[in-house]
């Protein structure tokens, strides 16, 4: 297998997309699979490596990568030292991102014998679940879709109601990282440009445009993004797949660090599906 890791794509923002590629090399062309990670996330959480590696065993060329403000570096694009970047970070931002990575592979000469440019799907957990529901309805150089365990609704994500003047007055809110610890800024400009972005960003107008292809997969356990928000999307656009994984939680039952060398079994039943999808 070939892999190629931690290269930089240029995107739009000043800020590099740290990208790895999975693939055999067989000098033939071979369906594009783009994976996006989720809130507080980055292409080399937990298992995903692992996850990689099964759908470019699979056949396909595998892109995951970090969006270029998630907080990652290229000289460290595991978990988060630039909290500055982290801050500035938006949905829009995300879009553009995914919109880079795309532009990027549709040209790019070097992968031409591997992958197949007129053959590209997109994945994404969780937020990156939304992300890919809105960008399946926007662009047509997409084939397929897959959202696993992804958000309904950006708009109750983004600030409540009684947050929201101390935000605007202090202009940063924080979110404590479990794991890391780390205090997390939220720069006020987020909650802006969703107000700007308001109708782009409706996850269910999105659903109820997508007109490829559409795979909806959810942790029967998941208490992060409750299963109900899978049926939503489902219920938006009827002729989409939705399927439940038994005993899975948010993330499929890995973690961070993931330091076996075999997915979980929830985590391998929701590759095989997204494969069978796939290559229908």
């Amino acid at each position: 297998m070939k892999v190629v890791r931690n290269f930089c794509i240029e995107g739009v923002h000043k800020k590099p997309i740290v990208t790895d590629v999975f693939f055999k090399e067989t000098q033939q062309p071979k369906k594009i699979l783009i994976f996006c990670h989720g809130y507080k996330g980055f292409k080399d959480w937990g298992a995903w490596n692992l996850v990689a590696e099964a759908f470019a065993n699979a056949g396909f060329f595998f892109i995951k990568f970090n969006f270029s403000h998630n907080g990652g570096t290229p000289e460290q694009p595991i978990d988060f030292p630039d909290l500055e970047a982290f801050g500035n970070n938006n949905y829009s931002k995300e879009l553009d991102d995914l919109a880079s990575v795309i532009d990027w592979i549709s040209n790019a000469s070097q992968f031409h014998q591997e992958a197949a440019s007129n053959h590209i799907s997109i994945i994404g957990h969780s937020r990156g679940g939304g992300i890919v529901t809105i960008k399946a309805a926007e662009d047509i150089r997409i084939q397929k879709v897959v959202s696993l365990a992804g958000v309904c609704n950006f708009s109750t994500r983004t600030a409540t109601v009684g947050e929201l003047e101390t935000w605007k007055k202090t202009g940063v809110k924080y979110v404590v990282n479990g794991r890391t610890k780390q205090h997390m800024p939220h720069f006020y400009q987020f909650y802006e440009d969703f107000i700007r972005n308001k109708n782009r960003l409706n996850i269910e107008r999105a659903a109820k445009n997508i007109h490829i292809p559409h795979l909806i997969l959810h942790g029967a356990l998941d208490s992060s993004i409750p299963i109900a928000q899978g049926e939503k999307i489902h219920s938006w656009n009827p002729k989409s797949i939705f399927k439940i994984i038994p005993n899975a939680d948010h993330v499929f039952n890995v973690s961070h660090p993931w330091i076996a060398k075999h997915l979980s079994p929830e985590l391998a039943q929701t590759v095989n599906d997204c494969v069978d999808f796939l290559k229908e």
